[in-house]
């Protein structure tokens, strides 16, 4: 494959809507330098990403097709745990003309934050928006009033148009701004944008696909009409020069990653071929398309090279039939047992609660067949109301009733109420924290046996009762935990538990000694908040 040139010396910080836009054309009286092809003014594009390992590929395009605008642009990334004023600081030193802020749902709280405070301290900036959670329903959102554009669908060339009429003053007088369709063809890759530091420390977002030919009405990918490819000996050859640039961890973003088993294949022996000690893909796949040559490439992988998020979400028919979802149950089943069997890949399936027509006895019975199928996590996931996403036309039928604030999960349907969904939230999180975490491998398995759906909501249930909290238990304190649980529980079990609870507690490297727990509900520990308190003020005696 050809080699290219890369640019690893981008600057990257890290920390009703209208009709098709059309650029006005370029004007010769315009700040542009038509020179050397640059532009008098700055353009910042950020976003707040929810982990700093986590980097954006959606500014990454945007910025591959800025062009001629390119020189003047600069990429600045942050994390949600960064303070609001901060983030304004940090942008307003590089002195932009333009802001382009892309938006999620993980985000849309602090970047309102940062866009109110922005158009405060330095309110002749123009500032544009896009990304899924302002490509629909914007005329209602707090960001888009505060905004100066919003740029809806995939911007990847159109914001390029907009910075043009910006710059040369010949905006649009609409705020909001559909993009015009992409032609995959026509896009510049993003891959040479990656930092050098971003193949070191930070996961790599890549699509060989866009679109999703499944209309599953929980997901925006449901508007998809089809999965379009990009051409695939150019992407590869993309791939290419990122591995030999060192990059070992690439995450696959495409919705269906084996729906065209051709293309699949030529991938995954593409990266066969290349595999290292430190090589690691992430694919979400179709649970119930595994021909026979995919998994005979697949068992060729060794191990903590392969992770496959396989989304199910439901084993129920109706449930399925009533958000337009076609998969077949049976193949699921027999696939996910198969690959846990026969490959090394770790499987994370999905499972949501809260779906139209899904009850809490539905819900146990997709969990426990789950379960049997041995997957390595399950990712207990809360339906969420994306903007634009099909799922709002069960809202009546089913009485959904959403939380109106960030991320938008779901509160109550006709048969849950809101006690019980309060209650699913808490067995999704002690499940986190104990089911996938792989801190319980060898004691949860003996926990759990032929009701594993009502045995772990005993646990969560003694839990919450026991501490009042889902978060911010600390991992010894969770140990001890777990033991007294199953003691009053399942008393039978006990005495494995502890055996199995060591060995467990061996594995997770903590300094303690395993003899130092309180294994037993009779050996309670002191609350800590009031000798936090007396030490405070002990220090100020001293």
């Amino acid at each position: 494959m050809a080699m290219q040139q890369f640019d690893n010396q981008i600057s990257v910080t890290q920390i009703n809507p209208a009709e098709h836009y059309s650029p006005a054309p370029l004007k010769k009286t315009s700040s542009l330098n038509h020179e050397n092809g640059a532009s008098d003014a700055k353009i910042v594009l950020a976003t707040i990403n929810a982990k700093y390992i986590h980097a954006s590929l959606g500014l990454r395009y945007l910025y591959a097709n800025l062009k001629e605008l390119q020189s003047c642009c600069e990429i600045k990334e942050f994390v949600i745990q960064t303070r609001a004023i901060d983030i304004v600081e940090q942008i307003l030193e590089a002195k932009p003309d333009i802001v382009g802020f892309g938006v999620y749902i993980w985000n849309i709280i602090e970047t309102t934050n940062v866009v109110s405070l922005l158009k405060v301290v330095a309110p002749e900036i123009k500032i544009v928006l896009g990304g899924p959670e302002v490509s629909y329903e914007a005329e209602q959102q707090d960001i888009v009033a505060s905004a100066d554009f919003v740029l809806t669908g995939a911007a990847d060339i159109s914001f390029y148009q907009l910075c043009k009429d910006i710059i040369n003053k010949t905006e649009p007088e609409q705020k909001i701004l559909k993009s015009t369709p992409v032609e995959l063809k026509d896009l510049e890759l993003p891959y040479q944008y990656y930092s050098d530091e971003d193949l070191k420390n930070r996961l790599l977002y890549v699509e060989a696909s866009r679109g999703c030919p499944f209309k599953c009405e929980f997901c925006l990918s449901s508007l998809d009409t089809a999965s379009n490819p990009f051409e695939l000996e150019l992407f590869l050859d993309q791939m290419d020069i990122l591995y030999q640039r060192g990059a070992r961890n690439f995450k696959f973003i495409d919705r269906t990653f084996n729906l065209n088993i051709a293309t699949t294949m030529q991938i995954m022996q593409f990266f066969l071929d290349r595999m290292t000690d430190d090589l690691f893909l992430h694919f979400e796949v179709v649970p119930d398309h595994l021909p026979r040559k995919l998994k005979e490439l697949l068992t060729l992988f060794p191990d903590g090279s392969l992770q496959f998020e396989v989304g199910i979400q439901t084993f129920n028919p109706e449930v399925q039939t009533n958000i337009s979802r076609k998969q077949n149950n049976p193949k699921s089943k027999e696939n996910l047992i198969w690959l846990k069997d026969n490959t090394s890949a770790h499987i994370h399936a999905d499972l949501i609660f809260g779906l139209p027509g899904e009850t809490f006895e539905t819900f146990r019975e997709s969990f426990n067949e789950l379960y049997q199928c041995r997957p390595h996590e399950i990712q207990l996931g809360i339906l969420k109301r994306l903007k634009g996403s099909p799922i709002i036309r069960h809202t009546e039928t089913f009485d959904l009733r959403f939380n109106p604030l960030p991320p938008f999960n779901i509160l109550s349907t006709d048969r849950v109420d809101f006690a019980t969904m309060q209650l699913i939230n808490r067995f999704a999180r002690y499940w986190d924290m104990i089911g996938n975490s792989g801190r319980f491998k060898h004691s949860l398995a003996h926990i759990l046996s032929d009701n594993p759906f009502d045995e772990f909501m005993a646990l969560t249930n003694w839990l919450f009762e026991k501490t009042g909290q889902t978060h911010q238990i600390n991992l010894k304190r969770l140990y001890e935990l777990v033991s007294q649980a199953v003691e009053a529980l399942f008393p039978e079990k006990h005495a494995l538990i502890i055996s199995t609870i060591e060995l467990d507690y061996a594995a997770s490297k903590l300094k303690s000694h395993f003899g130092t727990l309180h294994l037993y509900a009779g050996e309670q520990t002191k609350s800590s908040g009031q000798n936090k308190l007396a030490q405070r003020q002990q220090r100020h005696k001293l």
